[in-house]
């Protein structure tokens, strides 16, 4: 890069540059980085958020609460934009850059971009040991910072200020790998974040940045069609790289033209509406019966953009033995799992390719038909579970389906851990496509009410985010309420109070373990019989929020249509049951004692071995 340069702090050239890069988006240039959420402290006040301040009509600030929220805020938006536009989380050093660990855990684990910039400690070591400052006696080259290694797909630290030059466009090439797509995080030295350094121009010119697709390896592409040609029951898995390659149509396309039923992943859920033809309903752990029976009985399995996680494969019980797979996937990694033909390249390119090379096949007729009875049974157990009941207390599924079936159109379902995935990936009928997120992939309680303020600002008002939450994950992280408030973003949340980790204290319960430390009954608390109980309406209103607490399923109708009328973040609180799920029917492999005093334990351990005799071993 010859010719003119211009002087800027690092920190002000890093500002400039996330400014010039840009991306399109249904044909029209956007900016690639939407804005910057931000704590600010000694590590990053006063050289970036210098910076920032100048350019906050370009590249807007948002203050956040906390950050590990703030981070999955960035990590809903990316989700909303379908990883094609970024957001920005920044930090101080020492605590708060680690509060975005876990963040990164969950962008890492979910193929998910997002720039983490964090302060770090100077480079030139005069001032050691600073502020907030972890020694480590064998390495003064260490701080917390390194902690982010584990979950980065992209790792840098900024010594000297010229440094940006490469290590910018390498971590947004990361960020938009779709087989390296993940996290990307850059440590900025405090005294290098002030220092000057003659740019070259070139640097900041603007750049449109395109997401590749790369297309398969004919001679893979062609045993796929072969192999898919023997097929007398053959399966589609769709997962998240389905919606994040805008394939979702062509996917639909092509399991109608050839007869395949499709079965989702917890993230490809919302590929399909709950009605498509060709959809048979979510497969796994927290799947359908419909689904699994499919599964069982399939001879080859075209796995379309999901890295078959356990909750997926039901730990790799829920096959056949002799199933043969096909994974088509953009990260290798992924592709060549558990012996499958690996077809690597881009699923709506792949899906195309291979649709072609199939020519006017089909599968035999009437395995749709059987996919589609066995669906029409399954929404038939919905509809009996999800049905109003004079109890007193509704179940979870009561409310998913209350909350579903008031919901519009384009509302997007956000939730994550606890016993809601489960439910709501069984029991939520999506009504337009990529109308759904259930992180799943880190299992983050936390993620919900955060990931809801960045679907907020993704929506741009054409949707209204609704957030469905158990207590447990409300009182983990809730602080974002206020950043809804604070900002204008209108969300609605749910939270079914179950009176603790609920689902948890089931799994303890099915495996031997009497209830300990999960629900508060169980709990060293002051009170057993009445242990203290949390007003969540009174506590988001607390934060700026309208709320409502319902005391049956009977008020749930109205203060849900209320909440459809309100001008900001509403919260409707709903007591739930604890003890009453969908049920399931496939295997999850989970440690259980190998002896003990319990026979209910014992009697659980015997199960476990038996679920592990089934599993299909990779290689």
């Amino acid at each position: 890069m010859g010719g003119s340069t211009v002087r800027l702090t690092m920190a002000q050239a890093l500002v400039r540059y996330l400014c010039n890069q840009f991306t399109e988006m249904n044909g029209e240039r956007v900016s690639l980085f939407a804005g910057v959420f931000a704590i600010f402290g000694h590590g990053n006040v006063t050289c970036l958020s210098e910076a920032l301040e100048a350019v906050q009509d370009r590249l807007p600030t948002w203050r956040g609460q906390n950050e590990q929220s703030m981070a999955l805020a960035a990590i809903g938006f990316a989700k909303a934009r379908r990883r094609r536009q970024i957001m920005v989380a920044t930090s101080s050093i020492g605590p708060g850059a680690l509060n975005m660990v876990t963040s990164a855990g969950v962008a890492h684990a979910n193929r998910l971009p997002v720039l983490l910039l964090a302060g770090d400690t100077f480079a030139n070591r005069v001032p050691d040991p600073v502020l907030q400052q972890v020694e480590h006696f064998g390495n003064p080259t260490m701080t917390v910072n390194d902690a982010f290694k584990a979950v980065s797909r992209y790792w840098d630290r900024i010594t000297l200020p010229e440094q940006i030059i490469s290590s910018l466009p390498q971590a947004i090439a990361a960020m938009l790998d779709p087989a390296d797509c993940g996290p990307a995080f850059i440590a900025l030295c405090q005294d290098t974040q002030e220092k000057a350094f003659d740019y070259p121009e070139a640097f900041f010119e603007p750049t449109i940045w395109n997401i590749p697709r790369p297309r398969p390896d004919r001679r893979k592409l062609e045993e796929a069609a072969k192999l898919l040609r023997t097929a007398k029951r053959p399966l589609i898995i769709a997962g998240g790289g389905v919606r994040y390659s805008l394939a979702e149509e062509r996917v639909a396309d092509f399991a109608l033209k050839h007869g395949i039923p499709i079965v989702e992943t917890i993230a490809g859920k919302g590929t399909l509406t709950h009605h498509h033809d060709a959809h048979a309903g979510p497969i796994g752990v927290v799947g359908s019966t419909s689904a699994n029976a499919l599964a069982a009985k399939a001879d080859v399995v075209l796995a379309i953009g999901t890295r078959l996680q356990d909750f997926t494969t039901g730990s790799w019980t829920a096959f056949d033995p002799n199933a043969k797979f096909i994974a088509v996937n953009t990260a290798r990694f992924d592709a060549v799992k558990h012996r499958a033909l690996a077809v690597v390249g881009d699923a709506l390119e792949t899906v195309q390719e291979l649709d072609a090379s199939l020519g006017d096949w089909r599968a035999a007729p009437d395995l749709m038909t059987e996919a589609r009875a066995l669906f029409a049974e399954w929404n038939r157990l919905l509809d009996e579970r999800q049905a109003p009941t004079n109890a007193p207390v509704p179940t979870y599924a009561q409310v998913v389906g209350a909350v579903n079936q008031w919901a519009g159109p384009k509302d997007v379902m956000v939730t994550a851990a606890g016993g809601l995935p489960g439910e709501v990936a069984k029991g939520w009928r999506v009504k337009s496509p990529g109308s759904f997120d259930c992180e799943f992939g880190f299992s983050c309680m936390g993620y919900e009410i955060a990931a809801g303020w960045g679907h907020a600002m993704a929506s741009r008002g054409d949707y209204t985010p609704i957030v469905m939450v158990g207590d447990g994950s409300y009182m983990m992280m809730n602080s974002d309420i206020y950043s809804t408030v604070l900002t204008g973003h209108k969300m609605v949340v749910v939270v079914c109070d179950n009176g603790g980790f609920a689902v948890i204290n089931r799994l303890q319960n099915f495996k031997g373990i009497p209830g300990f430390n999960n629900l508060l009954a169980d709990c060293r608390v002051v009170s057993k019989d009445h242990p203290p109980h949390v007003d969540f309406a009174k506590h988001a209103e607390a934060m700026g929020a309208l709320a409502r607490h319902c005391e049956s399923f009977a008020e749930l109708n109205g203060a849900l249509d209320w909440a459809r009328t309100t001008d900001r973040t509403t919260v409707i609180s709903i007591a739930t049951d604890a003890f009453a799920w969908v049920p399931g029917d496939a295997d999850w492999d989970v440690g259980v004692p190998e002896i003990s005093t319990r026979e209910a334990v014992r009697e659980a351990r015997a199960l476990q071995d038996e679920i592990r005799n089934k599993q299909r071993v990779g290689v």
